[in-house]
């Protein structure tokens, strides 16, 4: 048999290099493509023999062949194969797309760092070309060897090269139909001792990672290396429950079941089949910066990269599942992902989808849905803050503690609640439920029957300013501002009765530097004085969690209200008349500042000194 043997062109010696020493910084993922490549095969040929019977195949399969004493690796299929001219062009591809300014691209590129996927930002260039996961090989080969047949015809063609400057082509008589890619590996070296690609377990450990889903079945000797089980390519009804619980505790590592199970399926243009799980607890790191995301990214089947930021947004990381998409390259990176257009659509549907799923959970399964609430909600309403398009829908599914029972409320049952001439959504926020519910704050609108919103997650600090408002009505915290509630008769603030406070209001601002202003207020019932923050201040809450952070902030100065009907404020108000300036006056200002700060959980700037003038002023009352 005549062997022809052909010259690499320059350039593409060049990006054969960079390509092995680049784009893959996993050697592993050689298997993997050789996998896909066979895989994509056997696809070929099923579907030309629907329309040529000669086509047809028995058994389609994929084999693996290890030879430790030769060390080769063998990947054979019984797929399409390929004529003489099918390889020339095919692999050739990488030649003929090995343009100077491709070149010159991918050479800048990669001098980036790598990508966590196992590919950098190199293979950018050369996505869907066949010739790149093809040429992988070399990442851990000495020379490679090709046997094709194309099905019906009656020669193969033999294809060999070292990865240097040439490569040999010749026809063959006996080639069996379909392909085999012989992978001749370089001596393992010290750095590749758990690198061996001759040894079983790392052969099965690769297509476990890698292969586990592909529809065909992969072979080593007797035994079947994968699964084939990819449940979201099958119906619904050919799935058992304990399959998609059993497939969840596999990619999850959670051992308890899921809380809901969603599936999906996109078709036309651009295709793609989602199996998504809602947990039913949340993971230990969900609020650590470094925490996984839960999708796991295939291209029809073949693993290709987890935690795949790309595919949720960050207030929806704990879900859990896989997104199989048909129209992809194997050699995507994260690069690419955040770029591609198609993954943005996958993105925005698969979010709307979850959101949706937890909706129907809200009206339909209660005790589910307040399990999902309870371990993610705190997440979930990160999502206010983005510039997203879920804003309405998570304000729709979220739930909060409220001061007219023990059980949450949805905005809109709240909504249906509000009393006539209401118009704004009462809340307070705060470190826990005890606290916000005891505030000084809340008298009034207890009394008046005016239900409060109890917000005592971290993030609601900050998204009810961002999102401002629900359904047509503004969101107002009871701790800022002035209080609008309407007023009996005997709680206004009469002319009369603000101007008998008025030197003692001048006096108390004077004597207190920690205060913005004195004033009388109608908010408080039982309490003498309570401090709040302007219309447009930043809550103490808020004002801790920045300092923990550490950006320290100008001193924030709050206003001092005080209840008129009070008697402390009222004997308060008769003692200065008397004796504008009594120290004990002062003192009892200090420890009516020092009472209001600790009834809203806040922190005494001098601990030491409240503790000792409320001894003293004990002991002369005792």
């Amino acid at each position: 048999m005549t062997t022809e043997t052909l010259e690499f062109q320059a350039e593409a010696r060049q990006l054969l290099q960079l390509m092995v020493h680049s784009i893959y910084s996993n050697k592993d993922i050689f298997l993997r493509e050789l996998i896909s490549n066979a895989s994509d095969a056997l696809d070929k040929r099923r579907l030309a023999g629907l329309t040529d019977d000669r086509l047809r195949g028995e058994d389609p399969h994929i084999a693996v062949e290890a030879d430790k004493d030769a060390r080769t690796l063998t990947v054979r299929d019984n797929g399409i194969g390929m004529t003489r001219e099918d390889v020339v062009g095919l692999i050739g591809t990488i030649a003929r797309s090995g343009t100077a300014e491709t070149l010159r691209r991918m050479k800048e590129k990669a001098k980036g760092s790598e990508k966590e996927s196992g590919e950098s930002a190199g293979s950018a260039e050369l996505i869907g070309q066949f010739g790149v996961g093809f040429y992988s090989v070399f990442m851990v080969a000495d020379k490679v060897t090709l046997l094709t047949r194309r099905a019906g015809e009656e020669t193969g063609v033999r294809w060999e090269s070292d990865g240097g400057g040439t490569y040999t082509i010749e026809t063959v008589e006996d080639a069996p139909e379909g392909t085999a890619v012989t992978v001749h590996l370089r001596p393992a070296d010290e750095e590749d001792a758990l690198h061996d690609y001759v040894d079983e377990w790392k052969i099965r450990e690769i297509v476990k990672r890698y292969s586990d889903f592909i529809a065909f079945p992969i072979r080593m000797g007797d035994d079947t290396l994968n699964s084939m089980k990819a449940l979201w390519a099958r119906p619904r009804s050919e799935v058992a429950d304990e399959e998609y619980r059993e497939f969840y505790r596999h990619i999850s590592h959670d051992w308890t079941d899921p809380l809901e199970t969603i599936r999906m399926r996109a078709e036309g243009t651009f295709e793609y089949e989602a199996l998504l799980f809602l947990p039913a607890r949340a993971p230990h790191d969900l609020f650590q910066r470094d925490a996984r995301h839960g999708i796991q990214l295939y291209v029809k089947r073949v693993f290709i990269m987890d935690d795949t930021r790309e595919l949720l947004p960050s207030h929806l990381r704990f879900v859990k599942g896989v997104v199989d998409a048909a129209d992809l390259s194997l050699n995507i990176s994260r690069e690419i992902l955040q770029q591609d257009r198609h993954i943005q659509l996958i993105r925005r549907r698969l979010a709307k989808k979850v959101l949706s799923t937890v909706k129907d959970l809200m009206t339909n399964d209660a005790d589910k849905y307040r399990t999902f609430w309870r371990e993610f909600g705190p997440a979930v309403k990160e999502g206010l803050l983005d510039a997203s398009e879920d804003h309405q829908a998570i304000l729709d599914i979220a739930s909060f503690a409220t001061t007219a029972g023990d059980e949450p409320t949805s905005l809109a049952d709240y909504i249906s609640r509000m009393k006539d001439g209401q118009d704004k959504l009462y809340f307070m926020t705060g470190e826990s439920r005890a606290q916000v519910e005891n505030s000084p704050h809340l008298e009034a609108f207890k009394a008046k029957g005016y239900e409060v919103l109890l917000l005592t997650d971290p993030v609601d600090e900050v998204w009810v300013d961002a999102v401002g408002a629900y359904d047509g009505k503004e969101f107002q915290s009871v701790a800022r501002g002035a209080v609008d509630l309407p007023a009996g008769e005997d709680e206004e603030l009469s002319e009369e009765k603000s101007g008998a406070y008025a030197s003692l209001l001048t006096w108390l601002g004077e004597t207190l530097d920690d205060v913005k202003d004195v004033r009388l207020t109608t908010r408080l019932t039982s309490s003498p004085a309570c401090l709040v923050s302007d219309a447009d201040g930043i809550s103490p809450a808020l004002e801790k969690m920045y300092k923990a952070m550490g950006q320290e902030l100008p001193p924030v100065k709050r206003i001092l209200e005080l209840n008129p009907g009070h008697p402390l404020v009222s004997g308060l108000r008769a003692a200065h008349e008397e004796r504008v300036d009594a120290p004990e006056l002062t003192e009892t200002a200090e420890l009516l500042y020092g009472t209001a700060l600790l009834a809203e959980g806040g922190d005494l700037a001098d601990p030491a000194r409240f503790a000792k003038l409320l001894a003293d002023r004990l002991a002369r009352s005792i």
